[in-house]
């Protein structure tokens, strides 16, 4: 048996098995991206990792109606499971709630970051404010509408030109500056360190999971079901529980 590996293009790289065993030779094509730190770090508490989307679509089949799951349409699940930038939604109902998705959370990470601190609303661009709005509602508001009317018109989904171009640099202006904020990437590594904290002590700790999620681990299997309860945690409940599982406890002493 001969093995070769050639590389194609830069990360594509092409690998042929030629053997006398089969008739036929085997190929494998391997398109190599770099890991970025937060995928490892997710990836690295679970055998097979974690994808929210993957997340979401479990929470609806098997964890909810006391495990039986709930009785959804494909049209529905699809967009769970496809309403990521990334996604291929396979419906009409699954693209629209890809495209629902990315103007909710790109307008919810901008209220974010103004209660945070690090944009003021004077700090969006004047030529991306005068054509989608000046506050949350407007802009909400001339994205769905704009989404609406024009694929009412075209029968494609879809935005005008000029909307979707608008869209785009407000997403660029928020990658410059939130996403890749010195202040808020430095919150990150707190998050992960938490998540961490919490898996790591579940996994030593099963006893301490809820009542709720103890018949899971008969036929789950312990890091399954520990995910299971993290992932469905605010992000209040899980600072609470660092709190509580790791943060003394301060003495009252009484003169």
């Amino acid at each position: 048996m001969e093995v070769t590996r050639t590389e194609l293009l830069p990360g594509v790289h092409l690998t042929a098995v030629q053997t006398k065993k089969f008739k036929s030779s085997v190929l494998g094509m391997q398109f190599l991206a770099p890991l970025e730190r937060e995928t490892a770090a997710l990836n690295a508490l679970l055998p097979h990792g974690f994808r929210h989307y993957e997340q979401s679509v479990r929470v609806v089949e098997r964890l909810e109606n006391d495990g039986k799951g709930l009785n959804l349409t494909l049209a529905v699940r699809d967009g769970i499971r496809e309403h990521t930038s990334k996604g291929h939604p396979r419906t009409l109902e699954g693209a629209i709630v890809s495209l629902s998705d990315r103007i909710a959370y790109i307008n919810h990470d901008i209220d974010d970051a103004m209660r945070a601190g690090i944009l003021t609303n004077d700090d969006i661009p004047r030529e991306i404010s005068d054509v989608l709005g000046e506050t949350h509602r407007e802009r909400i508001n001339t994205l769905v509408t704009d989404m609406i009317f024009h694929s009412r018109g075209t029968g494609e989904l879809g935005m005008t030109p000029e909307i979707e171009q608008t869209m785009q640099a407000l997403r660029q202006f928020m990658f410059e500056r939130v996403y890749k904020n010195p202040v808020a990437k430095g919150e990150e590594s707190k998050a992960r360190r938490i998540l961490q904290e919490l898996y790591t002590y579940y996994i030593a700790h099963p006893e301490a999971l809820p009542q709720d999620f103890q018949p899971q681990l008969t036929f789950e299997g312990l890091p399954r079901v520990v995910c299971d309860y993290i992932a469905g945690m605010t992000d209040k409940y899980a600072m609470y529980k660092y709190d509580e599982l790791f943060i003394p406890t301060g003495w009252q002493v009484r003169g």
